[in-house]
């Protein structure tokens, strides 16, 4: 099956910090390869899969539904616990409400949570047509390089399939109700203008995780695939900052690792972000 160009998975083998990337839907790892590779290049262990479906063509994700996706990045969290001692978890959009309910269901298992432009909410309107829709119409157009910063574009589908976006408007609503099980500490980045992702559904998340340890920052320069964006390299320093902050009694991270071959990306300049600390919930 031909993938996409750089829609291809990447794991490395690092220290015994490991970290669980997921892509959003209809999208790739490559909107999350820049984080990847920079997480490599401080020495860790990084997993970025490549969903069900997703990388090729959108008429391959049609069959695929949210127990595919969601089985994907549970078979990886597995593996990364079979070799690390500490691991995270991430996400982008629904990589987001999937890296959530990772941390629902495994607990301690998960020592934190990064996430950027996380989706929570499925349009009202189109979650009404689809369940009707999904049998009469194969695919509708979908958005994608959702970007503010110029000459830079996703890989993923311009088309959305209907069948596919059905059982998304269904996992959405069930990781809603899962977020008071969310114990872990919270990285959420999410940008003040996003056309795919309302930036109500990032308050979902604040309002409704039973964390007490949360870290909001808002991304001024960046739309909806901001680690592809402007703000990349904000993103990018502040989860490093956030895991050392929670490995530095183990001494899980051993700085960069020079023997990884990858080095940091070409993300742009950061804009300004605002960081708001809260305690309870």
């Amino acid at each position: 099956m031909h993938l996409l160009p750089h829609a291809e998975p990447l794991y490395h083998e690092g220290s015994s910090t490991g970290v669980l990337l997921c892509h959003g839907f209809t999208g790739s790892p490559q909107s999350l390869r820049p984080w990847a590779e920079y997480l490599v290049a401080r020495g860790m262990t990084v997993s970025l899969p490549l969903l069900p479906g997703h990388g090729t063509r959108w008429e391959d994700m049609e069959p695929t539904g949210w127990q595919d996706w969601y089985a994907m990045v549970d078979r990886e969290l597995w593996r990364l616990r079979e070799r690390c001692s500490t691991v995270f978890v991430a996400g982008l959009s629904m990589g987001g409400a999937l890296a959530l309910r990772l941390a629902a269901r495994h607990g301690d298992a998960v020592r934190g949570v990064m996430l950027v432009n996380p989706a929570m909410t499925f349009p009202r309107l189109e979650g009404l047509v689809l369940p009707v829709g999904r049998f009469l119409v194969r695919s509708a157009p979908g958005i994608v390089s959702d970007i503010a910063k110029g000459h830079v574009a996703e890989v993923g589908y311009a088309r959305v399939p209907t069948r596919a976006a059905h059982s998304l408007s269904r996992f959405l609503p069930m990781v809603r109700g899962e977020l008071p099980q969310v114990t872990q500490p919270l990285l959420l980045a999410h940008s003040r203008m996003d056309h795919v992702v309302p930036p109500e559904d990032s308050r979902i998340v604040l309002e409704r995780v039973s964390s007490v340890d949360v870290t909001e920052t808002i991304l001024e320069n960046s739309f909806h695939v901001a680690t592809l964006d402007h703000d990349a390299e904000t993103i990018f320093a502040d989860s490093v900052g956030f895991v050392e902050r929670l490995t530095a009694d183990s001494g899980d991270i051993g700085g960069t690792d020079g023997d990884s071959g990858i080095g940091g990306s070409d993300v742009g300049d950061s804009g300004e972000v605002r960081k708001a600390a809260r305690d309870g919930v």
